[in-house]
C-alpha cells in the first residue's frame, strides 16, 4: 500500500500548472531525425533546379501568349485601316469593289480579309509558283 502514493507524488511531479492549464515537461510535436546535411542540400538544389525549370516554362508560356496577342493586333490594325480607307472612299462619293461584292452577294470572290491588293499578290504568288 506504500506504492500508491508514491506514484501519484511521482506523476504529479511530472505535471505543471501554467495559467490554469497542465503542461507537461519536454518539447511538443515530432521530434527532427537525424538527416544527413549533404541529402538534406542535395534535396535543396534538386528543388532550386525544378524551380528555375518551372519559371523557364512559365516565361516561355507568356512570350508565346504575347507575340499571337501582338499578332492579333497587328491584323486587327490592318482592318481599322481597311475599313478607314472604304469610308475615305465612301466619302469621296466613291463606292469600293469590295463593298459592291458584298451588297450584290458575291461574298465568294472576296478574299479572305476582303482587300483587293492582297489578291493580286496571291494570284502572282500562285502563278509563279506552278510555272
Amino acid at each position: 500500500m506504500n506504492y500508491f502514493p508514491l506514484i501519484i507524488t511521482q506523476c504529479y511531479l511530472c505535471v505543471q500548472m501554467v495559467a490554469g492549464k497542465v503542461k507537461k515537461p519536454g518539447k511538443r510535436g515530432r521530434k527532427p531525425a537525424k538527416i544527413d546535411l549533404k541529402a538534406k542540400l542535395e534535396r535543396s538544389r534538386q528543388s532550386a533546379r525544378e524551380c528555375r525549370a518551372r519559371k523557364k516554362l512559365r516565361y516561355q508560356y507568356l512570350e508565346e501568349l504575347v507575340s499571337s496577342k501582338e499578332r492579333a493586333i497587328c491584323a486587327l490594325r490592318e482592318e481599322l485601316e481597311m475599313y478607314k480607307q472604304w469610308c475615305s472612299a465612301m466619302d469621296q462619293g466613291k463606292i469600293p469593289s469590295e463593298i459592291k461584292a458584298l451588297l450584290t452577294g458575291d461574298e465568294q470572290k472576296l478574299p479572305p480579309g476582303g482587300s483587293s491588293t492582297k489578291t493580286t499578290k496571291n494570284k502572282n504568288n500562285i502563278s509563279s509558283s506552278n510555272g
